[in-house]
């Protein structure tokens, strides 16, 4: 990947896209993903999907949006460190993301409990794969968590930020619009699960925000992901 970066190693980019290309491609990309994520609203009950089939269309369509990411990045002549690939201080952003995963995961369940107590939705029941059982599908499990925290913060903290922040021309509202985004492909986590993932994409931008790279909103993205799809769903 370091063709993707500039020739003098600087991070400013060589011709900075305009305000209306910017615009141009964030609404592009945009009703490429929005759509399908908010059919997630819609599909809970759907027990008898075959856990299989979902997580290889669901890595594979992960990958080629984190592929369309990429070539944005790329055309646009831009480095990815300006979408949090950035791996300065490796060792002291996984430390930071091994620190804040347990106060943020359980902050985030309890927002998520206090709204279902107010009255919010939540699912009556996980799919029917769930809990995963047999080395294949821990293996398949595991692979799927991992493509998911990287893609998923490389979209909406690294590249969603970075547009929406251009388009805007404020940091505040650029994580609010990707946070909100985010949060549309947890419909079937119910309103009370879908809104904690907001604030869960609040506080990953944050993150990401003050440390410069995504490697720590990955690390507790992962292990979010891992205790409560492959170890030890509720």
């Amino acid at each position: 990947m370091a063709d993707l970066e500039n020739s003098n190693g600087s991070e400013t980019p060589l011709d900075e896209p305009s305000r209306k290309v910017q615009l141009i491609e964030v609404a592009v990309f945009l009703f490429l993903i929005v759509p399908s994520m908010a059919v997630s609203f819609f599909a809970v009950g759907e027990a008898d999907l075959r856990f299989m089939q979902v997580a290889i269309s669901s890595i594979l369509n992960d990958l080629a949006l984190l592929s369309l990411v990429l070539y944005f990045i790329w055309r646009n002549r831009e480095s990815i460190r300006q979408v949090g690939w950035n791996f300065d201080h490796l060792r002291g952003d996984i430390a930071w993301g091994l620190i804040l995963f347990v106060p943020i995961v359980f902050g985030g369940n309890l927002i998520e409990s206090v709204l279902h107590q107010a009255g919010f939705s939540a699912p009556s029941k996980l799919p029917g794969f769930f809990p995963l059982s047999g080395l294949t599908k821990l293996i398949v499990g595991f692979l799927i968590v991992t493509v998911v925290a990287v893609v998923e913060e490389t979209i909406f903290r690294g590249y969603l930020i970075l547009r929406f922040k251009a388009v805007t021309g404020r940091t505040s509202a650029a994580v609010l619009l990707s946070s909100f985004v985010f949060s549309l492909g947890h419909g079937y986590e119910g309103t009370a699960g879908a809104t904690a993932v907001f604030v869960l994409g609040v506080v990953f931008s944050l993150v990401y925000l003050w440390r410069k790279s995504l490697v720590a909103p990955i690390i507790i993205h992962f292990l979010t992901d891992f205790t409560s799809i492959v170890l030890a769903p509720s």
